[in-house]
């Protein structure tokens, strides 16, 4: 295979730029809808608990599917690494539409008792796997169809701008639904919807990335016969320290997303906005995410990333307690003004360039699997763990204390993601054609 002929063109890039988006959106958009339905419906329809204890049960649910995630990243990073990044990510998403669409299929606690939060937990598992496959593989597939760019960051923040893009249409579906129907028929049965038009739209996805092309990097490795027989295996064997001190600087933004996200949510409601405000709240910061995630990656270019990532911890630091102040004071205002800047700033600037950071961090021979790794396991610890001791605290100590002691906790969290950018070497300028 002559380089000549496989280097990408602009054209080439932006198709797997665009592939990658439109599938992780999907993806980003079924488990975000997930959060929400979790946060505000589920507590009430699969476990027969009071009060908040049943809000805390359906949000630790939401959890489970994120704590399995390093086990999806290990599956399909293994498939991309030695099949190639385009079959891991189709096949991740075929798991993803059915998970979805069971989810919806799902009866309620009083139609078949115990066995429906068992079946909740079983899809939601199914879920949390699909989506340990995406992050990783979808950043390796786009950044290393980049690779001899100047502008890797930016094409890698494409994965990342599915987060916002699946934050608008999840908030705008479930706006636009609940103003069709009345709001016991919404918990009913309404909120069922959302999960059939993710089955449906996985379709379209799974057929736009089984029709684009793999990666550059990958085909070279191919080529040249240098690819694993086990290479997500070999990854934990060869560089174990890499995968987690890089985990610690993503642990911060899953603790910032799940902060604002889904116990934010939940987390408001008891404060006393309605559902339907902390909805419209989340929507306004989705959208200045997505802008602060653009400006992040043209810096990350034009500067390096961990001068991005190291502002972005620094403000999440010094902001998470007046986050929480912000949304007590039960001013829609400044909790909009909390939710732009705790979520929209912290994670949307960081975020753009966290894709190239974790793929440009490991060789091409398993990158897929050491960035899926990296950044699923600190999903467990950030966002998976969190949840469900957020939930507990809430639960145990009500609205006027639980923030402080889960900001505190967060806090560390920011500190760890601060050190471990420290002690990692910038790669801005790393030639990614030299290391298989």
């Amino acid at each position: 295979m002559s380089e000549s002929l496989v280097v990408p063109s602009a054209e080439q890039i932006r198709k797997v730029a665009v592939a990658s988006l439109i599938g992780s959106v999907i993806e980003q958009y079924d488990f975000l809808v997930t959060g929400i339905t979790a946060a505000t419906i589920w507590g009430g329809l699969f476990f027969k608990l009071p009060g908040l204890a049943a809000v805390a049960a359906a949000i630790g649910v939401y959890g489970l599917g994120i704590i399995i995630r390093p086990l999806g990243a290990f599956i399909f990073g293994n498939i991309a690494d030695k099949y190639g990044r385009k079959d891991a990510l189709v096949w991740a998403l075929v798991l993803m539409g059915i998970s979805t669409l069971a989810i919806g299929l799902t009866p309620t606690y009083a139609s078949i008792g115990v066995v429906a939060p068992v079946l909740l937990v079983v899809f939601r598992l199914c879920q949390g796997i699909s989506f340990g496959a995406e992050f990783g593989t979808a950043s390796t597939w786009v950044v290393e169809q980049a690779a001899n760019t100047k502008h890797r960051a930016f094409w890698g923040a494409w994965v990342g701008f599915a987060i916002p893009i699946g934050l608008i249409l999840g908030f705008t579906s479930v706006l636009f639904v609940k103003s069709l129907m009345s709001p016991a028929d919404f918990i009913s049965w309404g909120w069922r919807i959302f999960f059939f038009i993710g089955f449906l739209v996985a379709i379209v996805g799974i057929l736009i990335r089984s029709r684009t092309e793999d990666s550059y990097l990958f085909d070279k490795l191919r080529d040249k016969s240098h690819v694993l027989d086990f290479p997500a295996a070999r990854v934990w064997r060869e560089m174990p320290l890499r995968i987690i001190r890089t985990s610690f600087v993503n642990a911060m933004f899953s603790g910032a997303f799940f902060l604002s996200f889904v116990f934010g949510t939940s987390y408001m409601k008891a404060v006393g906005f309605t559902a339907t405000q902390a909805e419209v709240i989340g929507l306004i910061a989705a959208a200045f995410m997505l802008v602060f995630m653009v400006i992040g990656s043209l810096l990350a270019d034009k500067i390096n990333r961990r001068t991005v990532l190291l502002i972005s911890a620094v403000v999440f630091l010094v902001f998470i307690i007046p986050y929480f102040y912000l949304i007590n004071t039960q001013n829609i205002y400044l909790a909009a003004i909390a939710e732009i800047i705790g979520f929209g700033f912290v994670f949307g600037f960081g975020y753009g360039a966290i894709p190239t950071f974790y793929t440009e961090n490991f060789p091409t021979r398993y990158r897929a699997s050491g960035a899926s790794a990296g950044y699923q396991i600190s999903q467990v610890y950030g966002g998976g763990l969190l949840p469900i001791i957020a939930g507990q605290i809430l639960k145990d100590l009500g609205i006027h204390h639980a923030y402080l002691y889960i900001g505190g906790i967060v806090m560390v969290y920011a500190l760890a993601a601060i050190i471990a950018i420290l002690m990692t070497p910038d790669t801005t300028k790393i030639d990614m054609n030299a290391d298989y």
